[in-house]
């Protein structure tokens, strides 16, 4: 098993008897000066502590050793003021497994310097340089205020190494640590073989706190206190979980009057009936029920309340750690260089306000506002070059359910951020997680993985005016279950996207967004109710605005992104408009395109064909012309000297065709004529050229006929001559008419 470091070991060792000469071996020499506070200007990013198993075993143990110590001594300067008799009345000193305790009991004047100087010479000592050693745990009681202050400042060292290390703890008292603006206090821890501050907190290390009652400390310089918990992470402000042993007071019993007598055992009528109250308990004898004659008062659980001012705080476990306080104000300080975040407002810290502090270079968080903290603001201060985030905000509920500690199960909120900056943390500039009625106003974010991060179902966000800039991801990030989340009147500059949105409810208006690299705001998932409406958006990449993964039925509109620069392929664009909805519109839309076109075709041929009709009767030619199975004419001739065979096999057809000619000319039955037959001669070359150039003519009048006049069919003259001219051709001729 380890060793585990025995708190306050030295005060221990430096005891009753032989502390003066130990003391003086021990603690001569020159003393260093505390570790150096992180510059103003310092761009360090810490990086968190590597803790072993082992190391975080001892430190938990010795937190729980501590937590032990504080109970017992508690309980026994609560019992001895009340029964020990006047030795109790006034300061006492406890020891316990672990060390010595000087009890400061309750008194009207506030314990100074020169008080411990009288009441603990060899365990508060004096050192060559001016400082004072504190070697033994200081408890301050309820009623008692310890106030420590010197001319041209105080500097406390507080005894640590790794045989163990002392505490100033006050239980519902008060506690002032001051100095001047020309001449800061100095706390540190101190360890007397090195000479130098504890800077090792695995085996424990010294520490202050206050609990319950009032702590104020102004123009100080801290360093170098505090391990592994929050109430032991250096400047710790706790409130109490139950009343104070010895503040109930009474009985007092109630007489016939009205009136009551404090300590009094009879004397009067009771008066009839109980009044019970949140602070009163009555009481009554047994048997059966009656009238309340007595009566105590117990004091609710008290929450301490907190003013520091002026001040610095560097390289503690927590810088400064604040839960169940009311009433906490906090401004023009510095915490920098702590092991793990730099302020915490923890459970049921509330009517906080926080501002002009610079919470940097911290190993976690700048800034911290856990579960069950509520009406915190945070104003015009800054978080930069943490490991971790510039703010947090979390108001989630303590409990989903039944719990084993019985916790409430609603949300915690109605904090603010106003004013403030968050540049180049290793993580988020402001995270909020759950919680409702938050406020991020007019603060100023450069350099962090993401701007503003909100998720876990917080609710009713405002984020507005804020300026930010150079994040690597997303400018302003909503997800997860966010609803009701106003983000409008932002500047948002150099990020990846504006303002994402997934699976959450966003009004997103009125933003300027700038050399965005991929989108300018994107909607993922459900995003239902959200609206992007009156944003300028500029930059390049895919889009502008991007809301083909959003499922939910949201608004967009009225947005000026004329200055993007779309660097999406085409087939990606037209990929992204292949949903199956459109599919079907689309098909739906080509089929009414397609059929209207055919039926526009169809009248419009329809009307070309009748057009071509009536141009051909127009010049001359047979309406119906091209749908004959024949020529318009054919003629047949009988050529001179053909055989008689000839003839005589081709007398049907020319029967046939002399039949279809009609009645109106006549063969010549000469035998001296040629002899003509249809089926062995085509029609005339010549009447074929004829009619192939006027069909060409009419081919070229189609396009300037706009009303064709009435039809006009061949004279009779003009057949006859036709007549004549195959005959001067060919001899003897058989012509078949229209």
């Amino acid at each position: 098993m380890n060793r585990i470091p025995i708190t306050g070991r030295p005060a221990r060792r430096l005891g009753a008897l032989g502390a003066a000469t130990l003391g003086a071996a021990l603690f001569s020499g020159i003393l260093a000066v505390p570790s150096a506070v992180a510059d103003a200007t310092d761009t360090t990013v810490p990086t968190p502590p590597t803790i072993s198993e082992a190391q975080a075993d001892r430190e938990a143990a010795a937190v729980a050793a501590e937590d032990r110590r504080i109970v017992m001594i508690r309980a026994t300067a609560a019992t001895g003021a009340q029964k020990g008799g006047t030795g109790y009345k006034s300061p006492f000193r406890l020891g316990t497994g672990d060390g010595y305790t000087l009890v400061l009991t309750a008194r009207s004047a506030p314990y100074t310097v020169s008080d411990l100087l009288a009441l603990a010479p060899r365990t508060f000592v004096v050192q060559s340089d001016g400082s004072y050693l504190l070697m033994e745990n200081l408890y301050v009681m309820r009623g008692a205020t310890l106030s420590l202050s010197a001319p041209g400042g105080l500097k406390l060292r507080m005894a640590s190494n790794a045989q163990g290390y002392v505490s100033i703890v006050s239980f519902d008292g008060a506690i002032n640590l001051s100095g001047t603006a020309n001449a800061h206090m100095s706390i540190s821890s101190w360890d007397p073989r090195t000479a130098q501050p504890d800077t090792d907190p695995t085996d424990g290390r010294a520490y202050i706190r206050g609990i319950g009652g009032s702590f104020t400390m102004s123009y100080a310089d801290v360093a170098d206190l505090g391990f592994w918990s929050g109430r032991t992470g250096g400047i710790a402000l706790t409130g109490q979980t139950r009343p104070t042993t010895g503040s109930t007071t009474g009985p007092t019993t109630t007489t016939g009057s009205g009136t009551t007598t404090k300590g009094s055992t009879g004397g009067g009528t009771a008066t009839p009936g109980c009044t019970l109250g949140s602070t009163t308990v009555t009481s009554q004898p047994a048997g059966a029920l009656g009238d309340c004659s007595t009566q105590f008062t117990v004091p609710l659980p008290q929450n301490i309340s907190a003013q520091i001012d002026h001040d610095t705080i560097a390289g503690n476990a927590f810088g400064l750690f604040i839960s169940g306080a009311t009433g906490i104000v906090v401004s023009d300080t510095k915490v920098t260089g702590s092991l793990t975040a730099g302020v915490v407002l923890h459970r049921y810290a509330s009517q906080g306000v926080i501002q002009r502090v610079d919470s940097s270079n911290n190993a976690g968080d700048g800034f911290v506002i856990s579960r069950a903290a509520q009406n915190i603001q945070i104003i015009a201060s800054s978080a930069n070059y943490n490991a971790g985030n510039g703010y947090t905000v979390n108001g989630q509920p303590i409990s989903t359910g039944p719990s084993a500690s019985g916790e409430p199960m609603g949300a915690f909120g109605n904090n603010t951020l106003t004013g403030d900056t968050a540049q180049d943390n290793s993580h988020y500039g402001i995270e909020v997680l759950g919680g409702l009625n938050i406020a991020l106003n007019n603060n100023t974010i450069v350099g962090n993985q993401m701007g503003i991060v909100i998720r876990r179902g917080a609710q009713k966000v405002i984020v507005s005016g804020n300026k930010l800039t150079r994040q690597n991801r997303e400018g302003i990030s909503i997800r997860d279950g966010v609803q009701a989340v106003t983000v409008n009147n932002n500047l948002i500059d150099g990020a990846a996207t504006g303002v994402y949105v997934r699976a959450s409810t966003a009004d997103i208006a009125g933003n300027t967004i700038t050399n965005a690299s991929i989108h300018g705001v994107t909607m993922i998932g459900a995003d239902a109710g959200s609206i992007v409406n009156g944003n300028v958006i500029s930059g390049i990449g895919p889009g502008a605005i991007d809301t083909h993964r959003e499922s939910g039925r949201m608004s967009v509109g009225s947005n000026q992104t004329g200055g993007w620069f779309n660097t999406t392929a085409m087939w990606v664009r037209i990929k992204a408009l292949i949903r199956p909805l459109t599919v079907v519109w689309f098909c739906i839309f080509l089929m009414i395109a397609v059929v209207s076109l055919r039926g526009r075709r169809t009248r419009t041929g329809g009307a070309k064909r009748h057009a071509l009709r009536r141009a051909k009767v127009a010049l001359g030619a047979h309406p119906y012309g091209d749908q004959l199975t024949l020529p318009s004419v054919i003629v047949s001739v009988d050529r001179p000297g053909a055989g008689t065979a000839a003839a005589s096999g081709t007398s049907s057809a020319a029967s046939s065709a002399t039949a279809s000619v009609g009645s109106s000319v006549a063969s010549a039955p000469s035998s001296s004529s040629p002899s003509v037959s249809s089926s062995s001669i085509p029609a005339p070359a010549r009447s074929a050229d004829t009619w192939a150039s006027r069909e060409r003519e009419r081919e070229r009048e189609r396009e300037r006929v706009t009303a064709p006049p009435a039809p006009q069919y061949p004279s009779d003259e003009d057949q006859t001559q036709l007549i004549e001219r195959v005959k001067d051709d060919r001899g003897t001729a058989t012509v078949h008419q229209w």
